[in-house]
């Protein structure tokens, strides 16, 4: 059999196992698409951000024939949103301006022979433009105040962003321009964080990249809404994660189960169902006590040394035996234990293996990272391989970091199914095992067998290499398409059950 033809083996019998239910009939994938194509995103760097920010601010400025300042108020009042903007600016301006803090401009006197006076210091001072205003127009303070107003506001936080006129009474805004024009250079990059922290966090289109020392940010592109759906984005830092709770990706589990999985694994709750499975309380002082010898003479810690039979829970003093049958509530709180046991037993079981694949997927992370850096290159030169023609090996890492993750959350959603439908277990646990056991014959094989083909000591051929090739091609594809399945029927809700039965 060829190399091509080979390939082809492998492709055409992953297909048909995949695609092909326990019922005997095919899926169309076509028909019912995995998710929807995600494309509609953009990673923002650095300066990409701060020029996304500036040119949001222009086009208001330059549409409304406002200020910078007073649209950059305007755009962060409205969460950023230049179509909210322009519908509430148009519907009802002057309601806008009151609400914002962009008042009308009133005429004052600046004669010569005045002099103004300092609402902060109390200075007088007859050079006009020692003074300065909001937009208001009316309370007028020196430069220095206005210097140490604006210092001691930037530095109490991101409150400085809703500055307001330092007139208790008016509800003039203290604008970017006004900033600018008076915070020293290192208020003003303080500033200007602040804003650009307000323009991702604030806005329902961007989010910063949630992964480990990234500050890249995603910007949700698509005009036609959708920014609070549930769906994966990929950052250029590689990180995957849920645009919706930036929790990592965890396709096909819907986001309230995350919430409630983490908040499990986090919790006491299950301290102290171990303490309720595996512990009795002291008649007495009513602590828990675990036995760790054979005896069944208790005796609780001190100060209160209450000895009791550890069967029946009465006081050893005048204790003869406890064989006889009573009904009780000793009936009561053995079933309370049995089932915290039962219940724990399940936790743990699903538990141990959500764990595992995570902690598998991170050490083929590992191994992907070390496949770009060390191994492609040493392939090519031992095995007479272009670097695009071993890319092979990037794509089975990759397959094998993504199977993982699902296969680490299908434990979640296994652990939070029902009991009662044992059709709809069966076949998620009938198509999890399959995708299991696809994934681990590729994580074997691009883990064990490909240490040969590099490495100090190479003995495999060139026509093994070859043979290797085509096997870890297929096998990719395979995996590929058993967890397409898998995640196919959890994300339809197992409905498929109901159509074989139907």
């Amino acid at each position: 059999m060829s190399s091509d033809e080979e390939d082809s083996h492998y492709n055409s019998s992953g297909s048909n196992e995949a695609e092909q239910s326990d019922g005997g009939e095919i899926v169309n994938s076509a028909e019912t698409p995995v998710r929807r194509l995600q494309k509609d995103y953009t990673i923002l760097k650095g300066e990409e951000i701060n020029q996304r920010q500036n040119d949001d601010i222009s086009t208001v400025s330059d549409f409304l024939s406002i200020s910078r300042g007073a649209a950059c108020s305007l755009l962060r009042h409205y969460d950023w949103s230049i179509d909210t903007v322009y519908d509430q600016w148009f519907a009802d301006e002057n309601r806008v301006r009151e609400s914002v803090g962009l008042l009308p401009k009133q005429s004052t006197s600046n004669s010569s022979n005045f002099k103004l006076s300092c609402n902060i210091c109390f200075d007088d001072f007859s050079n006009p433009k020692s003074m300065i205003s909001t937009s208001c127009d009316v309370h007028l303070f020196c430069i220095n105040c206005w210097k140490t107003y604006i210092h001691v506001s930037i530095n109490d936080g991101p409150g400085c962003l809703t500055l307001r006129c330092p007139e208790p009474s008016c509800n003039a805004v203290v604008d970017l321009d006004l900033i600018d024009s008076l915070a020293s250079s290192e208020d003003k990059e303080k500033y200007h964080k602040y804003l650009e922290r307000s323009y991702v966090e604030d806005s329902r289109k961007r989010k910063w990249c949630s992964g480990p020392g990234c500050d890249y940010v995603v910007q949700y592109d698509d005009a036609g809404g959708g920014c609070d759906e549930s769906y994966d984005v990929t950052c250029d830092c590689s990180n995957k994660f849920c645009w919706n709770c930036v929790e990592e990706s965890h396709r096909p589990v819907d986001c309230e189960t995350v919430k409630e999985w983490n908040k499990k694994n986090v919790s006491e709750a299950d301290n102290t169902t171990w303490i309720l499975a595996n512990t009795k309380p002291c008649p007495k002082c009513k602590h828990p006590i675990e036995k760790n010898q054979g005896c069944n003479i208790m005796t609780c810690r001190s100060p209160c040394l209450f000895q009791f039979c550890w069967v029946c829970l009465d006081p050893w003093k005048g204790h003869y035996n406890c064989n006889k049958y009573t009904r009780g509530d000793t009936i009561i709180d053995k079933t309370n234990r049995d089932h915290a046991k039962r219940y724990l037993e399940k936790y743990a079981h699903y538990f141990e293996r959500w764990a595992s694949n995570d902690k598998s997927r991170k050490k083929a992370l590992v191994d992907l990272s070390r496949a770009r850096t060390e191994h492609i290159e040493t392939l090519a030169g031992l095995h007479l391989e272009t670097q695009a023609r071993l890319q092979f090996v990037i794509e089975a890492w990759e397959q094998i970091i993504e199977c993982r993750r699902i296969l680490k959350w299908s434990y979640a959603y296994g652990f939070y199914m029902s009991e009662i439908d044992k059709r709809k277990k069966n076949f998620f646990e009938y198509l999890q095992g399959e995708a299991e056991s696809a994934l681990e014959r590729l994580h074997d094989c691009a883990e064990h067998e490909m240490v040969q083909y590099f490495g100090d000591k190479v003995v495999a051929s060139l026509k093994s290499f070859k043979d290797f090739r085509t096997k870890l091609l297929g096998l990719t594809r395979v995996t590929k398409n058993f967890f397409e399945n898998l995640v196919r029927a959890l994300e339809n809700g197992l409905s498929e059950v109901e159509s074989f039965i139907s």
